[in-house]
């Protein structure tokens, strides 16, 4: 059951302009926090952005018209912008020892969870990493101490299902040795 839902999540860039479920956007958000962290810091804040206002505000933020990139996300009726927070102590003197940032895969991780959970309400998703973070950023009241690290459109998506172009599994997968 898990491999189908895996495997049917893709990113969608299409949406229809049904409003999300207060309901559905509770477990999307809840499947975010629940995700695991490098030495349970969690260092995320996830601002759900609903209004309007902002979604406009948020979606000119990642669109850019001239180059033709993601104007779909004006399209979305709940954006959650994924703000990197600080890590724990621990998370902190571990990344230092090891020469590793755990949070950015922590907000993999988290996010992945969330678009997971949005495709198992029956909704489509896209991770986004190009957007202006300044103007996000003052849209949402972001402090200038925190990284946006992505934002994440949700909706009901109007594609339809793609078949996945992955490697093969020998090319990415081995065992005991490279």
């Amino acid at each position: 059951m898990m491999l189908e839902l895996i495997s049917s999540r893709q990113s969608d860039r299409s949406y229809t302009d049904r409003i999300v479920e207060k309901e559905k956007i509770e477990r999307i958000v809840e499947a975010g926090r629940l995700a695991p962290s490098a030495c349970n810091a969690q260092p995320w804040k996830f601002v759900v952005v609903t209004d309007p206002l902002l979604l406009k505000e948020v979606s000119q933020a990642a669109s850019e018209p001239v180059l033709k990139m993601n104007l779909f996300v004006s399209q979305a009726p709940v954006i959650i912008v994924m703000v990197r927070e600080k890590r724990n102590f621990s998370s902190k003197i571990g990344g230092k020892f090891m020469k590793k940032d755990y949070s950015h895969i922590d907000i993999g991780i988290a996010s992945e969870n969330i678009c997971l959970q949005a495709r198992a309400e029956g909704l489509g998703s896209c991770m986004i990493g190009w957007f202006d973070e300044e103007k996000v950023r003052m849209a949402l009241g972001i402090p200038g101490s925190k990284r946006i690290e992505l934002i994440i459109t949700i909706g009901y998506s109007t594609a339809g299902q793609r078949p996945k172009k992955r490697k093969s599994p020998g090319e990415v997968i081995s065992y005991n040795k490279y």
